[in-house]
């Protein structure tokens, strides 16, 4: 058995708690043919009903779940008909929801996508935002976390910036799970991305790197600085110059920034930074690539390989599905395929 199946095998045995916004994505899929006598926007006719899976915080539990882990959703719905869609969505694809919970005071997060011949026409969202700590469900989430925290061997934090990821509920986590020792990951936000100093590691696109790196330099002050003169990642020395300095600041154990077509550099604390190559074939749509990105480096993790391998395993697995149409989820078979020729 070579190493990158040897890894995959494990992660059967495996049980991830995910926490973050919740997300129904809705695709509806049709065709255009002309203009709109009423406004200069194409008429979409649609083919066939919509469909729905799960969006945010949500397909990196199905990414997780395709591939075999047992996974925990935590985070919130509204109490509307799009939440029962979710949930039943999620029932099916055997993901507990012991640790989502309604809030009727929001509707739950819905994504619609429109699109014709292959392309996204339009993108429709509803959602209503507040980033005032809601109290009582911190404390429902900090209380399923203090009951449940021990059957998990790690935690993602799926930050989409829809509201429910606050400082104090990072802090509430981020305690918890270093008391137990359990490793934290996070996709971050980047107006959130000074919240996480301290976790086990966080995984940026360059536009969220760049952003975070702006943030940061608006927001911190003091002693706390980034030494960096400018927050564009241009090159790849400019990205070596910037994860460095990241992995620093935040005080992590690993950073692994996403470049696209570029593949991935990985950085880790005491150790040179390592550019891992692109196994993309072809990049034709890059929705979901960070939900599966940290949903295959969290799973490597756990099973105690090196954040390097882990991460030339997460890489091999966006390398899919960016050659895929919409937030698709990787599966086990296809991820050991991809490693057949890279043994």
């Amino acid at each position: 058995m070579d190493k990158y199946k040897k890894i995959i095998s494990k992660f059967f045995s495996k049980k991830i708690l995910v926490i973050g916004d919740i997300i129904l994505d809705q695709h509806i899929v049709g065709s255009v043919s002309r203009i709109s006598p009423e406004a200069p926007v194409p008429v979409v006719l649609q083919k066939e009903p919509a469909t729905f899976s799960p969006g945010g915080a949500a397909n990196v539990a199905y990414n997780l779940r395709s591939l075999g882990a047992k996974v925990t959703l935590v985070g919130r719905i509204g109490r509307d008909v799009e939440g029962k869609e979710l949930l039943k969505g999620l029932k099916k694809l055997r993901i507990s929801t012991r640790g989502v919970f309604v809030d009727a005071k929001i509707p739950t997060v819905l994504k619609t996508r429109i699109l014709a011949q292959h392309q996204q026409v339009l993108r429709l969202d509803r959602e209503k935002i507040s980033f005032n700590e809601n109290i009582k469900l911190s404390n429902k989430i900090t209380g399923f976390l203090k009951s449940n925290l021990n059957s998990f061997d790690a935690v993602i934090i799926s930050d989409y910036g829809k509201g429910l990821i606050t400082r104090e509920l990072v802090m509430r986590i981020c305690s918890l799970a270093k008391k137990k020792k359990k490793i934290i990951t996070v996709d971050p936000k980047v107006e959130n991305f000074a919240y996480y100093r301290g976790v086990t590691a966080i995984t940026p696109n360059k536009n969220e790197a760049e952003n975070a790196i702006r943030n940061i330099k608006i927001t911190e002050s003091g002693q706390r600085k980034l030494r960096l003169n400018s927050d564009r990642l241009n090159t790849l020395a400019d990205v070596v110059r910037a994860g460095k300095q990241l992995l620093s600041f935040m005080e992590l154990e690993s950073l692994m920034v996403t470049l696209g077509e570029q593949g991935m550099y990985v950085f880790e604390k005491g150790k040179k930074p390592i550019h891992i190559h692109t196994k993309a074939k072809d990049v034709f749509d890059v929705t979901g690539a960070g939900d599966t990105v940290i949903a295959v480096y969290t799973l490597g993790l756990t099973t105690g390989v090196s954040k390097l391998l882990a991460a030339d395993l997460a890489n091999y697995a966006a390398g899919i599905v960016i050659g895929k149409m919409g937030a698709v989820p990787i599966t086990r078979a296809e991820l050991i395929e991809a490693t057949k020729t890279h043994i």
